[in-house]
């Protein structure tokens, strides 16, 4: 499951957002209030880490390979 990063919304001048992280099933929908204070939040996008196939790569133009990974999968 993956781990999701919420943001309070401040409901007055002067609060500040607290942040936390809370494991979810992508099926799941995205919170609208903290689990234990009941607070409205909202869902942080947080980049991610994947890895995308192309044909940039060194790897592909040397190796002849359409995916991009060099193994000759293609």
């Amino acid at each position: 499951m993956p781990t999701y990063v919420y943001e309070t919304i401040p409901q007055f001048e002067g609060d500040t957002p607290k942040r936390f992280e809370i494991r979810q099933s992508m099926k799941d929908n995205a919170l609208s209030q903290h689990p234990d204070s009941g607070q409205p939040v909202r869902r942080i996008p947080i980049g991610g880490t994947g890895v995308m196939g192309g044909s940039s790569s060194a790897a592909s133009s040397s190796s002849g390979s359409s995916c991009g990974t060099g193994c000759g999968c293609h």
